[in-house]
């Protein structure tokens, strides 16, 4: 019963979310903009994780530190890579 119920209220909040997207013509230019900034990040990412240019500095990549990046921008890599040089030597 209770799943029945969260069940309802999720395809009720995503037919609402939808309705809305559509009335306020809002597009969906955002999405592409989001997706290109995640995938930049993680790029970023990667690239400091394995091109060797810091030895032993190793940034996970997980929705903080891809979230830090994508907003950020590189200085977010840099500010990571402080944050894990001088925190945790």
């Amino acid at each position: 019963m209770k799943s029945v119920i969260l069940g309802s209220v999720l395809v009720v909040s995503l037919l609402a979310l939808v309705i809305i997207l559509f009335r306020k013509r809002i597009g969906l230019s955002w999405v592409t903009s989001f997706g290109i900034h995640l995938a930049l990040a993680a790029t970023g990412i990667y690239v400091v994780n394995y091109s060797g240019w810091i030895t032993g500095a190793y940034i996970p990549l997980n929705p903080a530190t891809i979230g830090t990046v994508s907003i950020l921008g590189l200085p977010g890599v840099g500010l990571l890579l402080g944050l894990k040089i001088s925190l945790f030597g």
